[in-house]
């Protein structure tokens, strides 16, 4: 039996086409990538996919905080995010203590629109954090560093 999907406007699709080794290309609607793990050193072509999961969690937060800050008319000089975690020991090992730091430069900050921008981010529109929080317990700091 043949089942039709209908397209709907919030389905994810990725298409992943092995290129050679441990080598994919990785196709979306909005661009494509590469996903590499090398062997027996050879340079890399690609990120990792737990890496990936790494970036998607900091993008994510990332998109909705600059859209915040522009609204919110508190933008910044400079935003970086840093994303860290341990993986379980066991296989298959999972990302656990995941750590978001959020590090905002700049001078004269609005504080209170930078926290709530963070906040309303990890706390209603970045599902990539909702995601990891179905799994693993997920910090968030937030610094400033005055230039």
């Amino acid at each position: 039996m043949i089942f039709k999907t209908q397209k709907n406007k919030d389905m994810a699709k990725i298409k992943m086409i092995w290129k050679d080794n441990m080598l994919f290309e990785a196709i979306h609607d909005d661009g494509t990538f590469m996903i590499d793990a090398p062997q027996n050193g050879e340079d890399s072509r690609g990120m990792r996919p737990k890496a990936l999961m790494l970036s998607s969690l900091a993008g994510c937060g990332g998109l909705d905080i600059v859209s915040l800050l522009k609204k919110m008319r508190a933008e910044v000089d400079e935003f970086k995010i840093e994303v860290t975690a341990d993986l379980t020991e066991e296989h298959p090992k999972i990302f656990k203590d995941v750590v978001v730091t959020y590090q905002f430069f700049g001078s004269d900050f609005k504080k209170d629109k930078i926290q709530k921008a963070v906040d309303l981010s990890v706390e209603r529109y970045c599902g990539v954090m909702e995601m990891f929080r179905s799994f693993t317990d997920v910090a968030v700091n937030v610094e400033y560093i005055e230039q």
